[in-house]
């Protein structure tokens, strides 16, 4: 039997609370799903920006991908990119936090 998920929603305002919490201060540039979008994570740093895609490890288990590469891009790449993803999946959640080393406020498995 599977286990249950946060519903997006949810999960979106934790991460926000988890953000501001730990001055990586988050905002949500686009409105998704409420029970079962995805979501997009824009990460802001000085270098740049970055995008994180949600995935699913084998197991299930939430993680996240650099859907713009490892490295730091500009912001006209990460908005293109988020636009591309948008018109695939307009359940999409997309959410933007400040992010001086460009690592999510929170803890992530990376694949």
């Amino acid at each position: 039997m599977a286990e249950a998920r946060v519903k997006a929603g949810l999960w979106v305002q934790a991460a926000l609370r988890l953000g501001n919490a730990s001055g990586r201060y988050g905002v949500v540039l686009r409105r998704g799903d409420a029970d079962a979008g995805g979501v997009l994570l824009v990460l802001r740093g000085p270098q740049g920006q970055m995008v994180l895609s949600q995935a699913r490890t084998t197991d299930g288990d939430l993680a996240w991908v650099r859907a713009t590469g490892a490295a730091p891009v500009a912001q006209a790449a990460a908005d293109a990119y988020v636009a591309r993803q948008v018109k695939v999946d307009p359940d999409l959640w997309v959410l933007e936090f400040e992010s001086p080393d460009l690592l999510p406020p929170f803890a992530a498995t990376f694949l």
